[in-house]
């Protein structure tokens, strides 16, 4: 008898976990003229790839045909582009321009249709033309992170004040700063341009700026993971050193800040918490503080040794992704809150209800996060 109770109590819990779950198929139809290219989706969620470009490959029905079918939880609220591999040939609309990210909230089983007749880069608006002085270092080896470029972006007296030195913002996604050629989303943070105004305008100190690019192991690098502290250490004990003395820079942790948005600012407060006597100030934007498996404030809550002595500039959007980041930076504040930091002083929390997440977003915070961060000081 106990036994058959037990069968038929674990056919009703399936049932529930079945009944929590919903399909969701995705047909795409769309001529290729390159019959080897296969269409993938990506989108905010481990089953999409987490917007991974090349992860997620659709089956092919026929040649202008394609289908994949996936299970989520009841509700889930899914957002999801198309590629052909890269974000070099993304899904455009009829007039060549990108698509916002496409919505769904899942409620029943569902099967969505799409029609694409372009694939490429919308680079219309942007010509990638780079504000100021940039030297690359092209495939920088690290000893325990795949090798990736390294762009460094000079301030406007860097060459004729040659015994001056700079404070230094290192930044997480270095592709998507200054060039909108090599921007994952084809905008970027203009934070050349910004940088380069500010300091004429004598609203912030003269700063250099190194973007590191991300790989393709981005959501382990950029996450309390084995790959997060060897990224974390390879910044810290390897390119930072390098930087110091190939460049004239102030090296010591007051001076020292790092940069990052969503995954990338979460990866930018782990680095500034973790290795404080380096850095002294981050700025996290739409920051994965606590979200699906990632969960950082917990480290922060459960902290008991003395107050760090550092900076934070902490910025939210409020609709579609940073939305729902909302509850975990809340959460991260109460915690700084309670180990004694102050707003204003020592955070600077800002918030517009109306922005997305996307790099023209950040892009609008990049001039406040800069004087926060950089002040004039003479």
């Amino acid at each position: 008898m106990k036994k058959f109770l037990l069968f038929i109590s674990l056919i009703i819990l399936s049932g529930i976990h079945l009944q929590s779950q919903v399909k969701c198929k995705f047909i795409v139809y769309s001529k290729i003229s390159d019959k080897n290219s296969f269409i993938y989706i990506t989108g905010n969620h481990q089953l999409l790839g987490d917007w991974n470009p090349s992860s997620i490959q659709l089956s092919k029905i026929n040649d202008s045909t394609w289908s994949r079918e996936f299970e989520f939880d009841k509700h889930r609220k899914l957002e999801f582009k198309f590629t052909l591999g890269n974000w070099e040939m993304e899904a455009l609309d009829s007039d060549g321009k990108k698509f916002s990210n496409f919505q769904i909230n899942i409620t029943n089983d569902t099967t969505l249709f799409f029609e694409f007749n372009n694939w490429g880069k919308e680079h219309s608006s942007f010509n990638g033309k780079i504000t100021g002085n940039v030297r690359y270092h092209k495939n920088f080896i690290g000893s325990t992170i795949p090798a990736r470029d390294i762009i460094v972006w000079l301030p406007p007296s860097y060459d004729s004040l040659k015994n001056k030195r700079y404070p230094v913002l290192y930044m997480n996604d270095g592709q998507n700063i200054v060039d909108p050629l090599t921007s994952s989303f084809g905008i970027d943070w203009q934070i050349d341009e910004a940088a380069d105004s500010l300091t004429k305008m004598h609203l912030i100190n003269e700063i250099i700026i190194v973007g590191i690019y991300n790989s393709d192991k981005r959501n382990f690098e950029y996450s309390k993971s084995y790959l997060g502290d060897a990224y974390m250490n390879f910044i810290a004990a390897e390119l930072k050193p390098f930087i110091d003395s190939t460049y004239r820079t102030l090296d010591n942790r007051k001076n020292t800040a790092v940069c990052g948005s969503s995954l990338g600012g979460l990866a930018s407060f782990m680095l500034v918490w973790e290795y404080d006597s380096i850095f002294s100030k981050a700025a996290c934007l739409s920051p994965a503080f606590k979200i699906d498996q990632f969960d950082y404030v917990t480290s922060v809550e459960n902290y008991s040794g003395a107050k760090k002595d550092i900076k934070f500039y902490i910025y939210n959007g409020g609709k579609g992704v940073d939305e729902k980041l909302q509850p975990g930076i809340d959460e991260m504040l109460k915690a700084l809150l309670n180990h004694g930091y102050e707003t204003k002083k020592e955070i600077l929390f800002t918030k517009d209800n109306e922005a997305e997440h996307s790099e023209s977003a950040w892009a609008k915070k990049v001039p406040e996060m800069l004087r926060f961060l950089f002040p004039v000081t003479d």
